[in-house]
């Protein structure tokens, strides 16, 4: 049985880092859709990116990609396809707002299937209750860090509960169901084609096996016309997707390097593993760290001062044959009112932005941390419609490269490192992938 086309709306651009060999969509005006879905993968990226936004422009945005996707999916004559909100595996997100935005242009759905496990870092789904792995104990998502999130924290771990509490209980935790591998229907074909009116169902995991033994049932019910809907992290993708080993071994990643000269790391994010992580690598003798100043990004004037300091600094250490590793200052400065954490973050942004337009022509690689950062460098700062997902350099985190005709920086390799993704070692061990091996 052919599988349907699964098209993924990404509200961050990490989401593709379970698969591999298909395209990643930054811009979704009607041709460029066309364009993905003519691509012969199964599955295709759009990144909306919208977990940057405040929910209004989330759902603008969302309703604005459904929309043109209608119009592509008609002019590509695809009939069979099923659609994932792709998000957080720690539930940080604009949820219900994008499902019920999807659900407005392409609906009505069955059923909406939330899936947020992402196996690669430790994050599973048991009896319901979603759990972060810390080493080897299991912490219940709503007492980690992520829980507190300053845009999108939550208190519920029962993923019933807090499917209940986001839709202020428009859908209360008993209509929820729980599949999990020891209670699945004896025929679950047929429980999937008995689904309707937009049943919520949890999705349990542990491994891949559990998601893997749904597939025949979930597509064969879509075959016989029905319509599902999908918010899940990143593992269920690898079921949906099936696409078997990537071309390109993890540890021979070094071979798409485009020249030996020494590349560029952008650290962003602020989560305390990215901390951990940064602080593992500015151990290493052949990088050096540039801070930045965060406060010092807020107005043009002070931005402009700083980017000339910086640069200065990119260049002198590029020229030394080391890598530069920029990174914001570390304390989290947030104010009571969303739209203006999101604005002192945009500036963040522009100012990186302001520098990627003048780096180094013969960088070796870009190694990108944190999603809100990773979005800016593809879609405003390398300027790429549409990019090419090579594989996974380590566990969680894409590998792509950049077309042979980029204006700036042809075939460049570009690692997207979520900022909550790896163990204390794994910025290192992706930097090291890189290293062209010494004669």
């Amino acid at each position: 049985m052919q599988r349907p086309k699964i098209i993924v709306i990404d509200d961050d651009p990490t989401g593709s880092q379970t698969v591999h060999s298909c395209p990643l969509l930054l811009r979704w005006d009607v041709a460029t859709l066309c364009q993905g879905l003519r691509d012969p993968a199964p599955i295709l990226f759009i990144l909306a990116n919208t977990r940057a936004l405040t929910e209004p422009e989330a759902i603008a945005t969302t309703t604005d990609v459904c929309q043109n996707l209608k119009i592509a999916l008609a002019q590509e004559n695809i009939e069979e396809y099923l659609v994932v909100s792709r998000s957080d595996s720690t539930l940080r997100g604009h949820f219900p707002a994008e499902t019920e935005a999807i659900a407005k242009i392409l609906g009505p759905f069955d059923a909406c299937f939330f899936a947020p496990a992402f196996f690669e870092g430790g994050r599973i789904t048991r009896a319901g209750i979603h759990y972060v792995r810390d080493n080897e104990r299991l912490i219940p998502v709503a007492e980690t860090e992520f829980a507190g999130d300053r845009l999108f924290g939550f208190q519920d771990s029962f993923l019933p509960d807090f499917i209940a509490t986001k839709t202020k209980n428009a859908v209360t935790a008993d209509q929820v169901d729980c599949l999990n591998p020891g209670n699945l229907p004896k025929n679950f074909q047929d429980y999937f084609g008995r689904l309707q009116a937009g049943k919520y169902v949890v999705l349990d995991g542990e491994c891949q096996a559990d998601f893997d033994c749904l597939m025949p049932a979930l597509f064969g019910a879509i075959h016989q016309g029905k319509k599902f809907l999908f918010r899940s992290a990143a593992s269920l993708l690898t079921s949906l997707a099936s696409l078997g080993p990537q071309p390109i071994p993890p540890e021979k990643s070094f071979t798409v390097r485009r020249s030996p000269q020494p590349g560029l790391i952008i650290v962003g994010s602020h989560t305390q593993k990215t901390t951990a992580q940064l602080t593992e690598l500015l151990q290493l003798t052949s990088v050096v760290g540039i801070e930045i100043d965060v406060e010092q990004c807020q107005t043009s004037q002070d931005r402009q001062r700083l980017r000339e300091n910086v640069l200065s600094e990119i260049y002198a250490i590029h020229q030394a044959h080391k890598t530069p590793v920029l990174f914001t200052s570390r304390g989290v400065i947030t104010s009571g009112q969303t739209a203006q954490n999101l604005k002192f973050g945009d500036n963040i942004t522009a100012f990186f932005l302001e520098i990627i337009a003048q780096l180094p022509p013969d960088l070796g690689f870009i190694i990108s941390k944190g999603g809100n950062t990773t979005n800016a460098l593809l879609q405003k700062g390398l300027r790429v419609p549409l990019i090419q997902l090579l594989g996974q350099i380590i566990p969680g985190c894409c590998l792509v490269q950049t077309e042979a005709e980029h204006p700036q920086f042809p075939q460049l390799p570009v690692v997207l490192f979520p900022g909550n993704v790896g163990d204390r070692h794994s910025l290192v061990l992706t930097y090291e992938r890189l290293q062209m091996p010494t004669p």
